[in-house]
This record gives C-alpha cells, structure tokens and sequence, in this order.
C-alpha cells in the first residue's frame, strides 16, 4: 500500500553529490553530472504519459526501472559499449557522460501504439517507413522497421525520418548507418531474452551518444517505460480472433487517459488517480519486472539518506 515513506523514496528529493557541476530534472529521471566525465542517474517513482508527468508517483517503479535496465545493458555489452558503470542504490545508476545523439530510435516488430493510430488514420508511412495494407492491430511487420523521434528537452518528442535526422545535423549519414544497425541488432536480442520468458518484445526505444568517436548506448533499455511486451502464449489465436492481446507495459495507463479524454493536449486535464489505481500501476511494473528478469522482485525501500551515502561511496571508489 502506498505510505508516506514509499511516496518520498527514490529521487522526490534532490541531492547534492561531491563534485557534482550540474542537475537536470527529466520525465522520469534525475540526473546529476559529477566532474567532466561522470553521471548520476535517479530513476524517480514518477510516471509520465503523453510527454506529461502524472501527479502521482507510483511505489518502487524506479527500483523496477533501473533494476531492469541494469539487467539488459549486461545483457547486450557484447553489442554495443554501453554507459553504465555502477548501481549503487535500487534506483541509482552511476555511469559515463556522453555526448548525446537527440534522437530517439524506436524499433518496431508489431503495429502497436503510436503505429497503430497513425495507420488507423489512414497513413501508410511513419517516419519514412512504409506501412503494409491490409494490417491489423498487433499484426507483425514483414521485418522490424525504425520509426525515429526527435528527442525533445522540452515539450512534445517529434516523429523525424533518416533523411530530416540527416539533413539538420542530428547525425551523418555514417552515424545513423551505425545507429540503426546497432538498434536493430540490440532489438534482435532483446526479443530473444523476451522469447524465453514467454514474451514477445513488440517494440522499444533506444538513445545513444559518443565518447570521442565511439558510439555508446544510453539510458535505460527494455524496461516498461520504454518497451512493449506481449504475452507469447496465445498471441496467435487472439490475433486470428481479433481479441485484444494481453501485454505488459505502461500502454495501459495511456489507455486509461485517453478514456479519461487526456492526450496532452492543451486545454485537457489529467484525471484523478485513486489510491487503488496507483497501487494497481505498481502491481503492473513489478508484473512486468519479474516476467522479464525471470525472478521475484525484491522490494528495496532505502532512504534518501542511505541512497545518498552508497551513492557517495561508489563515485569515490570510481574516482579512485
């Protein structure tokens, strides 16, 4: 149940770490850069949805989040360098500072979401990639396609195809070549460690950023926040019957608002979240959490105090 000490957990409050040079509040995360090189990354127990942060945090999705993440950049540091060196905390990464790309890759295997409500309009591209006719909801593409977006420090994210990403400098040719291809792969694997847990990866985001010339991947990867997972079992039959597919991700809660006539658009209003909801959305990533990892969730309530000190002891390790 949601209390007081669950609500303040897990980056509600800001810290201020040794030699720490700047601070960054996004959506979801906090981010703190230490010295030239190094980052802090706070996965706060806020949810946000059509580029909007709900009002209400939701209990121990920032240990679901950045416990997940950890997980999966272990999982594909053979493909692709990644940023995260330490998780200090249950909801604290430290990792390396890059220069990042501002554009986000998403990667789709099924027509969900944001595909699906582009196609149902009538669209047959997205991004500069080609929609087949004839498709259904959830029905998967001939192969995964990329639909890139803008990455947007403030305000709505921007669907933006190769050619605009490479005509305003986003990225050269070469890098969005390497980008996509590393996207591509990254995703191929992630469907693999989703295939066997019983589930289907339908479509997820990656950020990525350099280090001198090379490429590392950012961020958070195949967690709830970023990702579409469809149950396997019975994902054929639903289709053919034109049945709702069962998924575990936050789309859901996008679904509730839409019902509530919210899509952040101007003039709406967020609806209320009752207590029985908030726990209900926590239930959902905790869900998801451990269908992915394959092992139960172990609920870590630390204080900000504690958060603060094993994050101070790991940048010194680290410095030293």
């Amino acid at each position: 149940m949601i209390t007081n000490r669950v609500l303040y957990l897990y980056g509600m409050q800001n810290f201020n770490f040794p030699n720490q040079t700047a601070f960054y509040s996004g959506k979801v995360r906090d981010v703190y850069f230490i010295g030239n090189d190094l980052l802090v990354m706070v996965a706060s127990n806020r949810i946000s949805a059509f580029d909007v942060i709900l009002p209400h945090p939701i209990p121990f999705k920032g240990q679901v989040l950045n416990q997940i993440a950890a997980h999966m950049l272990e999982a594909t540091k053979d493909i692709c360098p990644n940023w995260l060196l330490k998780t200090p905390a249950p909801n604290v990464s430290i990792g390396l500072k890059c220069v990042p790309f501002k554009i986000e890759l998403v990667v789709r295997a099924t027509l969900t979401g944001h595909a699906w409500r582009t196609y149902a309009s009538g669209m047959r591209s997205l991004c500069g990639a080609s929609l087949p006719e004839g498709m259904r909801e959830n029905d998967f593409f001939p192969s995964p396609i990329i639909t890139p977006s803008t990455k947007a420090s403030e305000g709505h994210d921007e669907d933006i195809s190769p050619a605009e990403i490479i005509a305003q400098g986003l990225a050269t040719a070469a890098e969005w070549e390497a980008l996509s291809k590393l996207a591509l792969h990254l995703f191929q694997r992630g469907q693999e460690i989703a295939n066997k847990q019983g589930l289907i990866l339908a479509d997820t985001k990656y950020e990525f950023g350099k280090i001198g010339d090379t490429i590392y991947l950012m961020d958070e990867i195949h967690t709830p926040d970023s990702s579409r997972y469809f149950i396997h079992e019975g994902f054929d039959e639903r289709q053919q019957n034109g049945e709702r597919q069962k998924q575990l991700s936050k789309e859901f809660v996008r679904e509730w608002l839409i019902q509530n006539n919210f899509m952040g658009k101007e003039g709406q209003v967020v609806p209320e979240m009752s207590a029985d909801w908030i726990n209900e959305i926590s239930k959902r990533y905790i869900e998801l959490y451990e269908k992915v990892i394959g092992k139960p969730f172990e609920p870590i309530a630390l204080s900000d105090e504690e958060t603060f000190a094993s994050t101070t002891a790991a940048l010194e390790n680290i410095n030293n």
